[in-house]
Parts: structure tokens; sequence; C-alpha cells
């Protein structure tokens, strides 16, 4: 704990040193005459503002981080590693007062008195401050649990993958967090029942999901007499047979862990799974979020702050509409390049069922998918240098979905290393149904979540020297995912994709974002059915069926989120575009990307005035 802290506190200084005047200068200033004194002082007015506004910033994200155990264990820290998050409504009543609190103190600073960089700090924590308390308004409007992700199916999944055990005390903390569950799920289901008074509910189809998850979770050894150990147990097993310690410690570990799992963890996931039955039968009939009281003004206000811009409902949908069309004819271009004959259904009916595009149904097969995932970041890894200054230092692997929550979870997605360097970024592949997997579209899914996309996005936030730690952490959907979506058209222009079936699968992956524009506005905005947007995904993709319908269904859980991918890529293509038209001979790669990503994630807004100021400056030099 100590050494954790020792860690913070040393970031703090050294943010503080980059702001203050080197000892060189300070020497300088001491020796100045007696006619500069006036221009003196207002130096060290400034400096004494920015040391200010750096110990805010660092005072408050400890502050923050303390409240959360869970970002925490995220962050590689280790304070109060046996607990979980309180989500209790007093705790988020008490969190809004913070963040109004500070809103207040942000105007005690002097902007004129801050360098650029410490102006752009302070406009993004007042930014996420405001859209925070304005978010506040729809509290409950919230799933808080749902098919797609919840605490069913985070507690194990964090554990497994980011609680780790290297002594004896860590052991005792994962304990400490199984004893846990049934605090934290009683909190849960209190949130449950604010929203069930709200009238808010996901769709009842969603239900028999999350209660088949959460039965997955206390199924097994020692939850009942099978003999196939239960996913947790199978974790706290061979975490604590690999610590070096005396074995009767070992055993009496293992003990303290199954009565935990007995004692509080089945009767919590028993608790809300009767919680979940109960509120099924109550749920509107319907999808989208219009069937929910304020359903409209909650959905504006997820499309504002998934893509962080003001664009209506109508305008997203149209945007959608239009770029279907347009990768619709770049795939028709494919269609002549491979001398298919037909149209272009009858190529999408052939991407689905030839197989070629798709490897066995089988632990040799998904095997292969990994293996084969890992050289195509590893290829692009030897091809950065052309195209990035900043590179991460954090490694990278492939891992395939736990199956606990495979048939729950997305077809592939990104976690973020530890910052201490304790845990690499992970890519995770859903190999559950292996027709949802086709090789055309490996190449493309790999530079989204590993190389050049999340990956190097995320870690390099993590890891960028001169910023306030907030500003590496903030939500900015559009910015994160833009970024991924714009890293598979990015690749192209890197040399990638030689066969033409993989060019079409990332023409492919752009599609499913497009068209992501259309479902999303259409099941929350134009009262479309999960049927008709399923339909409009399979007439439209090359996907299969079931892709289309988990997809659909991830989009009815997360109102908003589905838009943020393609709006972001487009913003990230048009500001390239102005880059490279109006710098000609003087626009680099590097540059360019370098200018993305080393504030962290920003809004579009501030993207786009950086990029601007970015142009200017290098037409200038």
């Amino acid at each position: 704990m100590q050494k954790n802290m020792f860690r913070l506190s040393a970031l703090a200084l050294a943010l503080s040193g980059l702001m203050a005047c080197s000892p060189a200068s300070q020497e300088a200033s001491s020796n100045k005459s007696a006619g500069n004194a006036t221009e003196s002082e207002s130096q060290m007015s400034a400096q004494s503002e920015s040391e200010r506004l750096n110990a805010f910033f660092e005072r408050t994200f400890e502050e923050d981080l303390k409240r959360s155990p869970v970002s925490q264990s995220y962050l590689g820290y280790k304070w109060d590693y046996g607990e979980w998050d309180d989500v209790s409504e007093e705790a988020k009543e008490q969190q809004m007062a913070i963040y109004k609190n500070r809103l207040e103190e942000l105007d005690t600073f002097d902007a004129k008195k801050l360098n650029e960089q410490e102006k752009l700090s302070l406009k993004l924590y007042r930014y996420e401050l405001e859209r925070s308390l304005e978010n506040d308004k729809f509290r409950h409007h919230t799933y808080v649990i749902n098919q797609f992700r919840g605490p069913h199916t985070m507690v194990p999944s964090f554990l497994i993958n980011i609680h780790s055990v290297k002594t004896e005390d860590d052991a005792k903390a994962y304990i400490s967090r199984l004893d846990k569950v049934d605090t934290y799920f009683g909190q849960v289901i209190d949130q449950m029942k604010l929203r069930q008074e709200a009238g808010v509910f996901p769709p009842a189809w969603a239900y028999p999901q999350m209660i088949q998850a959460s039965r997955n979770v206390i199924s097994g050894a020692p939850f009942d007499t099978s003999d196939t150990p239960s996913t947790l147990w199978e974790d706290i097993d061979g975490k604590i047979r690999a610590l070096e310690v005396e074995n009767t410690v070992k055993q009496n570990l293992l003990a303290e862990a199954k009565a935990a799992l007995l004692t509080s963890v089945r009767p919590a996931y028993e608790e809300l799974i009767s919680e979940l039955e109960a509120q099924e039968k109550l749920s509107p009939e319907g999808d989208g979020v219009w069937r929910l009281p304020e359903g409209k003004a909650w959905y504006d206000n997820r499309l504002s702050w998934y893509t962080t811009t003001d664009l209506s409902a109508e305008e997203v949908h149209q945007i959608g509409l239009e770029n279907v069309d347009r990768i619709h004819n770049e795939m028709k271009k494919i269609m002549k390049e491979v001398e298919f004959d037909g149209t272009l259904q009858e190529f999408f009916e052939f991407m689905r069922t030839d197989d070629q595009f798709y490897y066995e149904d089988t632990k040799e097969g998904r095997q292969r998918y990994l293996t084969e995932a890992k050289q195509h970041i590893d290829n692009m890894r030897d091809a950065l240098p052309d195209y990035f200054g900043l590179t991460p230092e954090a490694d990278m692997i492939v891992k395939r979905v736990e199956a606990f929550r495979e048939q729950s979870a997305g077809k592939a997605f990104y976690q973020s290393p530890a910052q201490d360097g304790s845990r690499p970024g992970i890519y995770y592949a859903n190999l559950y149904d292996m027709s949802s997997m086709p090789t055309y579209q490996m190449e493309a899914l790999a530079y989204h979540e590993g190389i050049p996309g999340h990956h190097m996005q995320r870690a390099i936030a993590q890891e960028l020297d001169g910023i306030p730690m907030f500003q590496k952490f903030l939500s900015a959907t559009a910015y994160t995912e833009g970024w991924g979506l714009y890293s598979e058209e990015l690749a192209k222009d890197m040399g990638f994709y030689e066969d033409p079936y993989s060019d079409f699968g990332r023409l492919a992956m752009e599609l499913w974002r497009a068209c992501r524009l259309v479902v999303d506005t259409g099941l929350h905005s134009k009262q479309w059915s999960r049927e008709e947007a399923v339909e409009y995904l399979v007439e439209n993709t090359p996907n299969p069926e079931y892709d289309a319908q988990k997809a659909i269904e991830r989009y009815i859980a997360l109102p908003g989120q589905a838009t943020a991918y393609m709006i972001g890529k487009l913003k990230i293509m048009e500001l390239r575009d102005k880059a490279r038209e109006e710098l000609g001979d003087k626009f680099s790669f590097p540059e360019f990307h370098d200018e993305i990503l080393k504030d962290g994630p920003v809004s579009l807004a501030v993207l786009t005035d950086k990029i601007n100021r970015w142009i200017e400056q290098t037409k200038a030099e």
C-alpha cells in the first residue's frame, strides 16, 4: 500500500516539476534588475497557478480513486484490495455533491496564468464534470444490469482477470471480496428496485439471458455435487495452490474461499436471480428506450454522451444510410476483383456460408484463430515506425473470452493494461460461435482491438507524461471507438489487406458500423422492433443472422453507444483529409497521429480544435 501511495505522490511531484521553473531560470530571475520586478512577479504568479491547478487535479484524482476499489485494482493499486465499489444511492448522491463543489472550485483558477496544455486540461475537466452532472438527471434510466454486461458477469471476470494473487494477503483480499458479494449485490438489487419504481426495465426477452449467465456462475463445485469445478472455484483454487506458502496455509485459505462461495456468493446470486425473475414479468412491451418514461429525452442524452456532438437521431440515421450506400458500392468493386458473378446479396450469402472463410468449430480451430490473430498484430508492429512517433511500452496478448460469459459477450473487445505494468492489454476474441468469426474479418478486427487500434490509443494514454492522471482515463467513446475504426482503414494505407477477401472484411466491418447508425436510431427513435433491426442487418451486411441477433440485443442494452464508432471515425478522416490538403508535402502521418493521441481521450470538438491548431502551426514552420 505504501509503495502504491508513493507511486501516486511521485506522479504529483513529477507533474509539478514540469510546470515549475528550472533552477537556472530561478537563479536568473533573482539577478534581474528592479525594473523587471513586475515581470518576475507575473512569472511567479503564473507558476503558482500552475502548481495549484496541478495539485487540484492530483488531489481529486486520488479522492476518486479512493472511492473505487475496483478502479484501484484496474490501475494496479492495492489500497482496498478486498473491497467492492459502493453503488448505493447514498454514494451516488455524495458523488454528485462532490462534483458540484469541484465545479465551483474550478472557477477560482485564472486560465490567463496557465500554459496551453494546462488550459486544455482545465477545459476537459470542466467538460467532464458538467456532462456528468447533466447526465445525473437520468440516473435511473441506465440499466443497472443487462444481458450484455452487469454485476453478475463483472464479479467473476474481474476476480479472474484483474485480481492477481501473488501473496497470502492477496489471497485473503480475494476471499474478502467473495465474502462481500452479498453486500454488493444487495446494493445492486436496491438500484434495480429504484428503476422499477421509475418504470425502467430492460426488455423482457433479455431477462432469461441474465438469469442463465447468473446461474452459470454458481454451477459446478462447490455449489453442487458436480465433479466439474465452477469458474470461480477453479480460479481461486489455482491461484492459491500456486502460492509459495506452507501447505497448511494453502489449505486454510482454500477452506475460507469455499466457505465464502457457499455463504456469500451463492445466496447473492440466488437473490439476484429471484429479483430478475420478478422484474421480467413487469417489463413493458417493446425494445427501444422510447417505451420508457422520458424515453426520447433519454435517447437524446445518450447520443450526445456517446458521440460528443449535438447530432439529432434523424441526422445520425441519415448519415448511416448514406455510408451504407457508399460502402456497398466499394464492395461491388471487390466482387469484380474476385470475379464473383451475382448480386451483392448473393455475394453476402457466399461469404456467410463458404467453408474457406471459417475455421472448424473445434479446439484446434479456435487455437488457429488466436494464433493467426496474434500474427497479424505482430506484423503490424513492424510497420508502426513509419506512421507513429508515439508507441506504447505495455505488452498486449490475445485471449479467448471465458466460457461463463461468451454467450452474452460481444464478438471482440479490449481490456487496458495495468498502468504499473503488472498486467498486459488484452484483445478478447469471442470464439463461442465460429461462424460469427470469419477469417476474412480477422485482420481488421485485430487492428481495431489491438494495434494500431485500442491498445495503441489506451496504452499510450496511460503512459503519457506531462498531463494529469484524470485526463488519461476520460470517457470519450466517439474518440476511442472512432480511433479503433479509423485504425482499420489506416491499415490499408499502410499496405495491409493484400488478400481482396480481407479487404472485403475491412469494408464489412465498416459497413457494420454504418448500419449501427441506422438500426440504433431505428430501435430507439423510430420504434423498430428487435426483429426489424435484425432483418436490416441480415439484408445489408454479410454477417450471419446469429451475429445480427446478438448485435441488436447489445444496441438495445446500450442505447446510443453503437453510434459513436462511425461518427468518430468520419471526424478523424475528415480532419486527416483537411490536413493533407492544406499541408501538402508538410503532412506527416506520425505527426498527425501523435497530435491525435498526445492528450488522451477528448471530445470531437476538442479534437477538431487540436488538429486545426496543429495545421496552422505546421504551415507556419
